[in-house]
């Protein structure tokens, strides 16, 4: 595989872009070598510059669901294009969508546009400061909320303990608000719910965790946590920034019937544009402005670049249904083929799997929160990763993201995956 163009430009842009990238997973570090510099990407292909093809299998860590470069959706760009790309003023599709989501997602009455998941995130969280009146929340080990300070902290030596800074840059002031607790374990949260009583104003976690690798929730865990919520008072926030309508046309909180306080939004809802949202019970998004107290503005909120592309994408979800039987399918037969080449090969790895979600974990442990995701031999991955892209096959770079599925993935080229998947595994293994 001849990498050279890529070569030469992740030297070049180590020079102006700090660590050569503008996210640090796409440096590769986790799984060595290079990172591959992408030309263009076209249904479930992508093209490097050196005009290597890849089957991939991250779609843009989750949005294309229908594919890379979609025709339906490239379409509404241009369209849109043609009227300008930013106003900075309120536009008529802004409404359209907004109301498409409160159809859509169960919890969400209202919701306001933003340009991120970290936006959401982060001003979700504001909300429910402003709501409550309280500064403690509580965030699950593992869980990826996006890189505001608040949710750049590690847990410390118990669920009770107090958050240190993950990251430098993040005070200790910041970190004290944060609670951490592992993830399926309702126990802890009752423990930290116990130990600051009155004093915790939000739960956030992903329903169904990708940042870790793919985990699911155990069963009544969900359940759980909105009865520990409701009984104290605090917002319960679902961060749906990957599985919202990707799981379900309502994401997690209508696969599972749990209805969280709050809901962020992201990736899919800009059919690939940068796009973000947060949206809840009505009386908590009232506490918003102009309607109410909590500061959040953005120039390039609702953008009508990105309304035009994300009204595209939910109206096609909402309007055919048959899309989530398609992508389920893709996803069973990617998952199956991959356990019978593994019960093949006598290996007894940890396949996670929901939908077109999934997760290869290289341990025989059972992963089910951020402590037992990484009992995964990481070194193998990377072996693994390596062999997967030389195969034509473009992974997550990290044992700890899931991948996502897309319905251009054909019979023939789920063949290809699984037999390049089963001969790398025989490989390091031989």
């Amino acid at each position: 595989m001849q990498i050279s163009k890529s070569k030469a430009l992740f030297e070049k842009a180590k020079n102006y872009i700090p660590g050569g990238v503008n996210s640090p997973v796409r440096a590769f570090r986790a799984v060595g070598g290079d990172p591959l510099f992408i030309k263009r990407a076209d249904g479930a292909f992508i093209y490097d510059e050196d005009d290597n093809a890849y089957i991939e299998l991250i779609n843009s860590w989750g949005p294309m669901i229908l594919g890379h470069n979609n025709p339906m959706i490239r379409e509404a760009v241009i369209k849109a294009m043609e009227n300008g790309t930013s106003f900075g003023a309120p536009t008529a599709r802004e409404i359209e969508i907004a109301e498409l989501i409160t159809t859509m997602v169960p919890s969400v009455e209202k919701v306001r546009m933003v340009n991120s998941g970290t936006e959401a995130t982060m001003s979700a969280i504001r909300v429910a400061r402003g709501f409550t009146g309280r500064d403690k929340f509580i965030k699950m080990e593992g869980h990826y909320h996006g890189h505001g300070d608040s949710f750049l902290i590690s847990a410390g030596s118990g669920a009770i303990t107090m958050g240190n800074p993950d990251s430098p840059g993040v005070t200790k002031g910041t970190a004290k608000d944060t609670l951490l607790a592992p993830y399926n374990d309702l126990e802890a949260i009752e423990k930290l719910v116990a130990a600051n009583k009155n004093e915790i104003a939000a739960l956030i976690l992903e329903p169904v965790p990708g940042n870790m690798g793919l985990v699911l929730p155990k069963e009544g865990y969900l359940e759980g946590l909105r009865k520990i919520c409701d009984r104290e008072g605090i917002v319960l926030i679902f961060d749906e920034v990957m599985t919202g309508f990707r799981l379900a046309k309502g994401g997690a909180q209508e696969l599972f019937g749990i209805i969280p306080d709050m809901t962020t939004l992201g990736k899919i809802i800009g059919g690939g544009l940068p796009v973000g949202a947060y949206g809840g019970r009505k009386e908590i998004m009232e506490f918003v402005s102009p309607a109410g107290p909590v500061y959040q503005a953005g120039t390039l909120s609702g953008n009508p670049i990105a309304m035009a592309a994300g009204l595209s994408m939910l109206n096609y979800l909402n309007e055919h249904p048959e899309v989530y039987t398609e992508l389920n399918g893709i996803g069973d037969k990617i998952v199956n083929g991959f356990k019978t080449s593994l019960d093949k090969l006598g290996l007894n790895y940890t396949i996670n799997h929901l939908g077109s979600m999934y997760s290869l974990f290289f341990t025989d442990q059972e992963v089910f929160d951020f402590a037992s995701a990484k009992y995964s031999d990481t070194a193998l991955f990377g072996k693994y990763f390596q062999s997967m892209l030389h195969k034509g096959v473009y992974l997550a770079p990290s044992q700890f993201e899931s991948l996502f599925l897309s319905t251009a993935l054909s019979d023939d080229l789920i063949g290809k995956i699984l037999a390049a998947n089963e001969a790398e595994l025989s490989e390091i293994h031989s």
